[in-house]
């Protein structure tokens, strides 16, 4: 029998996942999560989201850039945060209203979300966490597709700026993608601003 497409995508998405995870643990052990994270927010260079705006980050997991400190100085100048939830398995992620200091709860995939009496908001950018980038702004995630799904629906309601974060040493020559997969607007590592292909 012939592989389908898919299936061929699939398998080679797998084994990107796979040498993407061992790169992560690799700059992990050269870049502490501590310090990662405060060179994120230094790299970032003052950038700010538009008056009003809400920007989304994330709670990270084991080898996931940390995005904290760059959160915390988003901030304070003011920015208005949210983190994701998992509501359910295949379906966009929903996101509620969050400051740091906020009281947080387990979700699910060992995530960490906001309580239920939260507001629930829709983010006008969303900080993306990813396992392998590519210059197309392709991005390799842990392969539940959440935040495929959720890119898609924000952006068949209005515009959302997707910012993805990662070391710089996650970078591959080609993400495997296809229709499902969607494209990030810019990506920031510890060492700066990357410049993306023009779609």
């Amino acid at each position: 029998m012939i592989p389908s497409p898919s299936a061929d995508l699939d398998a080679a998405k797998r084994r990107l996942r796979a040498e993407a995870t061992a790169a992560c643990r690799r700059a992990r052990t050269a870049l502490p999560p501590a310090q990662a994270g405060r060179l994120l927010a230094a790299a970032a260079g003052g950038w700010q989201a538009g008056p009003g705006a809400t920007i989304a980050g994330y709670w990270p997991l084991a080898d996931e850039i940390d995005c904290r400190p760059l959160m915390d100085v988003l901030a304070a100048h003011g920015a208005a945060l949210a983190l994701p939830v998992v509501a359910a398995a295949g379906r966009s992620l929903e996101f509620r209203a969050w400051r740091p200091g906020d009281p947080l709860e387990a979700g699910a995939h060992g995530t960490f979300h906001p309580l239920p009496i939260a507001a629930t908001v829709v983010p006008a950018v969303v900080l993306v966490p990813l396992l392998a980038f590519d210059r197309r702004g392709f991005r390799l995630g842990r392969g539940g597709g959440y935040y495929d799904r959720t890119l898609e629906t924000l952006r068949a309601r209005s515009q959302v700026l997707a910012i993805g974060l990662a070391y710089a040493a996650q970078e591959v020559p080609d993400v495997p993608c296809d229709c499902r997969d969607q494209r990030l607007d810019r990506l920031l590592t510890e060492a700066g601003w990357m410049v993306l292909e023009t779609p």
